[in-house]
């Protein structure tokens, strides 16, 4: 019955590539087997190998993206191809193919915009200790930020619909952009769900170019600005109240000497107090206009989604 349904709306399978020769034309050939009906997309980020020839050989529609980075490729991809259904991958052979059917039917069995692929190691070089630390405290620190998350919120296997794609907004530039994904669903609120999928080594040959640091600090850098833009209350508010309680600390025994002497002879701890208190009904202030700012930008991505769902 699923794959009934599967044949009936069109599916596109897109594949971010940046020096992936070795691995990308098995790539295309497995998710050829198993969604026959759908059109395979590889977009080529300049590479210096032969991926793209490589890609075409294998039988996929080649197209090519000048800004570097994995989030201007997603970006892309997500304007230039129209399809009801988008299967999202690494070219790197590190995803099973065999799992998008079944991701496919969970995103139209249970109505979700987005399934993702929650990667289950098949060896121990398949998933580097410190890509699996950095993966648990990111996908922590969401569910504490933005009050859920999912199991694996960094995994590069993932199934969108239609009205999801045309209402993301897609900021980030590079391997932040799974962060992006995930916190766009749950500021939209939209359906989700989960599927375990395997997660292999790379293949003899293959590098990864994802590096711990640099890009662990571009998403913990990206979760904040999503913070800030998507809950500056939140984040606003933390900061109004820390100089509040400041002010108070300060302000309180210049109060006291007050009350005991009639006197005020604390005059720089009394002006910074009164400018911590100052800032910190300035910075509430903000913080809620930015919220009713970002309220209404949530308003309009979902009159987007809306659109598209007809």
């Amino acid at each position: 019955m699923p794959e009934k349904n599967i044949q009936k709306q069109s599916v596109a399978v897109l594949i971010p590539c940046y020096n992936e020769a070795i691995s990308i034309a098995s790539v295309i050939t497995d998710f050829s087997q198993v969604l026959p009906e759908a059109s395979i997309y590889v977009y080529d980020n300049n590479s210096s190998d032969n991926t793209a020839e490589q890609a075409r050989l294998a039988g996929a529609v080649v197209r090519h993206e000048a800004l570097q980075g994995k989030g201007n490729v997603v970006r892309r991809m997500f304007a230039d191809i129209d399809a009801d259904i988008y299967v999202l991958v690494d070219g790197d052979g590190t995803y099973e193919a065999a799992s998008a059917p079944g991701m496919i039917a969970l995103l139209q069995e249970q109505h979700c915009d987005m399934v993702v692929g929650c990667r289950k190691d098949q060896s121990p070089e398949a998933y580097r200790a410190g890509h699996r630390l950095g993966n648990m405290l990111f996908t922590r620190s969401v569910a504490l930020l933005f009050g859920q998350s999912f199991t694996d919120i960094l995994s590069g296997y993932r199934v969108f619909s239609r009205p999801f794609v045309l209402s993301f907004p897609a900021h980030s530039a590079g391997f932040e952009i799974e962060t992006e994904l995930t916190v766009h669903s749950l500021q939209m609120r939209l359906r989700t769900a989960e599927l375990d999928t395997p997660y292999y080594s790379r293949p003899e040959g293959s590098t990864s170019k994802l590096n711990t640091w640099r890009d662990g600090y571009r998403i913990a850098r990206v979760i904040l600005g999503l913070v800030l833009s998507e809950r500056p209350l939140l984040l606003l508010g933390a900061v109004a109240a820390v100089c509040f309680a400041a002010s108070c600390l300060l302000f309180a025994p210049v109060l006291y000497t007050y009350w005991e002497l009639g006197t005020v002879p604390r005059f720089p701890s009394l002006i910074v107090a009164t400018g911590l208190g100052g800032f910190s009904l300035i910075t509430l202030f903000f913080g809620y206009l930015f919220d009713r700012l970002s309220q209404t930008r949530r308003e309009i991505r979902r009159l987007f989604y809306l659109a598209a769902k007809k």
